[in-house]
């Protein structure tokens, strides 16, 4: 069909109230971790004076919405979600957890999703982006990230984490679901205005997220 390369899929109807018991356990799963970090990323995650990216590699996304939960309630963020089949579920979760999304990729729908979000920046939310999905390389920082947070204007949180015990899925991230009651370390940095702007921006920010989150 012409054009259905171009088709954002969507999750309605009764369908999209099945996110909603994952959701509740996803919630009462998280309340159970132990988030560990020091006084620097605590203050930084609660940071509400301007609008934040937030930038997490794709197999942490549960972590997320913990973080969300404990320290940005209240605020709107939208999350760059794939305009996939996939992409409509994971819409749907998140959306039942309370964020919206702005749908697109690199590889589909990219310019008109980069726009959504600079506008959603612009109007003092915050943003989420997995800056090596919707498909890879794992663990890549694609300098389209870089690009759109410099034309938002907003600042660009590096968000990781070490996991003390989870499961990896066999799939092309390989997503981490920390076990119940485990204990996570996590690491925050706040990017510079100035350091967007170096050539090799991404490069670095890889370094620091791959650091913030071993494997």
């Amino acid at each position: 069909m012409p054009g259905s390369d171009l088709l954002i899929h969507q999750v309605a109807g009764w369908r999209r109230a099945l996110v909603w018991p994952l959701a509740t356990l996803t919630r009462f799963w998280g309340s159970t971790l132990r988030l560990e970090m020091d006084a620097a990323t605590r203050a930084l995650l609660e940071k509400s004076d301007e609008p934040i990216v937030f930038a997490l590699w794709h197999n942490r996304l549960f972590l997320a919405a913990e973080v969300y939960r404990r320290f940005r309630h209240g605020r709107r963020l939208c999350a760059l979600i794939s305009a996939s089949a996939d992409g409509a579920w994971l819409t749907a979760y998140f959306s039942a957890l309370g964020m919206d999304a702005v749908r697109g990729s690199s590889s589909r729908l990219g310019r008109q999703a980069a726009h959504g979000m600079i506008e959603a920046l612009r109007a003092g939310h915050d943003g989420g982006i997995t800056p090596d999905g919707p498909r890879g390389p794992r663990y890549g920082f694609k300098p389209g990230a870089v690009v759109m947070v410099k034309a938002s204007g907003a600042r660009l949180l590096l968000l990781g984490c070490r996991f003390g015990s989870a499961w990896r899925f066999r799939s092309w991230d390989a997503f981490c679901l920390p076990r119940p009651f485990s204990r996570l370390e996590v690491r925050a940095e706040l990017v510079e205005p100035e350091v967007l702007e170096q050539s090799d921006a991404a490069s670095r920010f890889e370094a620091r997220l791959r650091e913030f989150s071993p494997d």
